[in-house]
C-alpha cells in the first residue's frame, strides 16, 4: 500500500484527493439527474415505467410496481431460515439501541401563568430507499427503517430497483417486511426518489427520504431536498484506522478490506505512529489480496483513495484523524479509551482490536448510516432523530405578560416594526 509521511503538505493533498469523491463532483451526472426528475414530476409513472425499463431492462406497470403479499411469501420461501433467523436478532439489537434515542414532549410551568414546552411529532410518511446493482444490502434495510418505526412514523415506504426478472431480492424484501415496511416499489435510481419526493399516480410522496444509493440517487436526493427533507447527500464508504505499535497489523490489515471492498470510491487509511506496523500491514494488505472475491475491486480503491500515512507521534495522528473526520474510525491503540476522548469527529468509533468495523454494519445496535467525505464535522448518524419534528409550545396569561410587554414593545421599535408593537401595546390599553 501506498505510505506517506505526514506533513501539512501531504494530509493536505490526500484532503483534497478524498473531496474527488463527493457528489458535487459530477456535473454531467447532476443535469442528467435533473432532466430524470422533471420528467417524473411531469409525467409521474409514465416516466418512471419508462426509466425502469430503460436503466432496469424491466417493464412494470400500475399492476405490478407495488410488491404484492405473494411475492413477499415466496421471498420467505426462497431466503435461508438460518438468515432469517440472523435479521430477526439483529433487528432486537438495533431496536433495543435506538429505543435509547427516544424523546417525549415536555412542558414547564410557571405560577404567574406560563407554560412553555416542547411537542415531539414523527413524521407522518417517509420513503426509504434500498440500492440493488453490486451487492445486496439487507443490513441497510434493516438500520433505515427500525429508527423510522421506533420514533413511530405510521407509513414507511421503500423503493427499491428489481432484478431482471422484475422482482425484489428476496433477502431484501424479507428483511424490509420484518423491519416494519409498509409499501414496497420496485422503482430504483433517480426516478424513485423523483417518485418520492413528487409522488405520481403509484408511489405515494413522502416527507422526508432516507437511505444509500449511487451517484445518481446521491444526486438526486441532494436536488429534490427542500421539497421533501433527506437524511444527507451520502459518499462513498471509508474506514480510518488509528494504531500504535501494540495493534494486530493482520487485524487492521483485515478491517481496512472490509470497507475498500464496496466499491472503486471507498476509502480506507492507517494512521499509525509506528513504522514497523506500517510495514507489517502493507505486506499483509497484500497477502490479502491474493484470496478475497473482490479483490478488482479492492485493488482499485487502495490506488485511488488507499493510504498509511506515518505520524511522528500520537498527538499529530489524532489531530489528522479529527482533520479526516472518518466515516468509521477504529481505534487500536495501548490505551484506546483515553485516545477516544480525544476525537472530536467521526461518524463511529469502534474501540479495541474486537470492535471491527462489519461488527458495526450488522450487529451492534448503533445505525451503520454513517456522514461521509469529512461530513462527521458537523453531521450525526442516521437516529430517531431524523424521523421526528419538534413544535415550540407557547401559553401566556395576562398576568404573566404584562411585565414583559414594553419590553417586547422596545425590541419591535427597535426593528421598526411598528404592528408588531402594536399587537402587544392594544393587550394593555387603558
Amino acid at each position: 500500500m501506498r505510505t506517506v509521511k505526514l506533513t501539512k503538505d501531504s494530509i493536505a493533498s490526500i484532503l483534497d484527493n478524498m473531496l474527488k469523491r463527493s457528489p458535487s463532483s459530477y456535473p454531467k451526472q447532476e443535469q442528467q439527474v435533473q432532466d430524470i426528475l422533471n420528467q417524473v414530476k411531469e409525467k409521474k409513472d409514465e416516466a418512471l415505467f419508462n426509466y425502469t425499463k430503460m436503466f432496469d431492462g424491466v417493464e412494470i406497470s400500475d399492476d405490478t410496481i407495488r410488491v404484492t403479499r405473494e411475492e413477499e411469501e415466496e421471498a420467505y420461501r426462497q431466503v435461508d431460515e438460518d438468515l432469517i433467523r440472523v435479521i430477526r436478532r439483529a433487528l432486537v439489537r438495533i431496536r433495543d439501541y435506538h429505543e435509547k434515542q427516544k424523546q417525549n414532549s415536555w412542558f414547564d410551568t410557571t405560577t404567574d401563568g406560563t407554560m412553555l414546552g416542547q411537542k415531539v411529532t414523527a413524521l407522518a410518511k417517509v420513503g426509504v430507499y434500498v440500492p440493488g446493482g453490486k451487492a445486496v444490502y439487507p443490513s441497510s434495510v434493516l438500520m433505515n427503517i427500525v429508527p423510522a418505526k421506533v420514533a413511530g412514523v405510521p407509513k414507511i415506504i421503500m423503493c427499491t430497483p428489481p432484478g431482471k426478472d422484475g422482482k425484489v431480492n428476496p433477502s431484501t424484501l424479507v428483511a424490509a417486511k420484518e423491519a416494519g415496511a409498509d409499501e414496497i416499489y420496485k422503482v430504483g435510481g433517480a426516478q424513485a426518489i423523483a417518485a418520492l419526493a413528487f409522488g405520481t399516480e403509484s408511489v405515494p410522496k413522502v416527507d422526508k427520504i432516507v437511505g444509500p444509493g449511487n451517484i445518481y440517487v446521491a444526486l438526486a436526493k441532494k436536488a429534490v431536498y427542500g421539497h421533501v427533507s433527506i437524511d444527507s447527500v451520502a459518499g462513498p464508504s471509508e474506514i480510518l484506522v488509528l494504531a500504535d505499535e501494540t495493534a494486530n497489523p493482520r487485524f487492521v490489515a483485515a478491517d481496512m478490506l472490509s470497507q475498500a471492498e464496496h466499491d472503486e470510491l471507498a476509502s480506507a487509511i492507517l494512521v499509525t505512529t509506528s513504522e514497523a506496523l506500517a510495514a507489517k500491514v502493507s505486506q499483509e494488505v497484500d497477502g490479502f489480496l491474493q484470496v478475497l472475491s473482490r479483490k478488482e475491486i479492492i485493488s482499485k480503491s487502495l490506488e485511488n483513495f488507499g493510504y498509511i500515512l506515518i505520524a511522528d507521534d500520537m498527538d499529530e495522528a489524532i489531530e489528522t484523524v479529527n482533520e479526516i473526520a472518518s466515516e468509521h474510525l477504529e481505534i487500536v491503540t495501548r490505551d484506546p479509551f483515553m485516545v477516544m476522548t480525544r476525537i472530536q469527529n467521526a461518524g463511529a468509533i469502534f474501540i479495541g482490536e474486537y470492535s471491527s468495523e462489519p461488527l458495526g454494519d450488522y450487529f451492534a445496535g448503533p445505525n451503520h448510516v454513517l456522514p461521509t467525505n469529512g461530513t462527521a464535522k458537523f453531521f450525526s448518524p442516521l437516529s430517531v432523530d431524523d424521523f421526528i419534528k419538534k413544535s415550540s409550545v407557547i401559553y401566556f396569561s395576562k398576568e404573566a405578560l404584562e411585565p414583559l410587554h414594553e419590553d417586547i414593545i422596545t425590541f419591535a421599535k427597535s426593528e421598526q416594526l411598528t404592528a408588531h408593537a402594536n399587537s402587544i401595546a392594544v393587550r394593555f390599553e387603558k
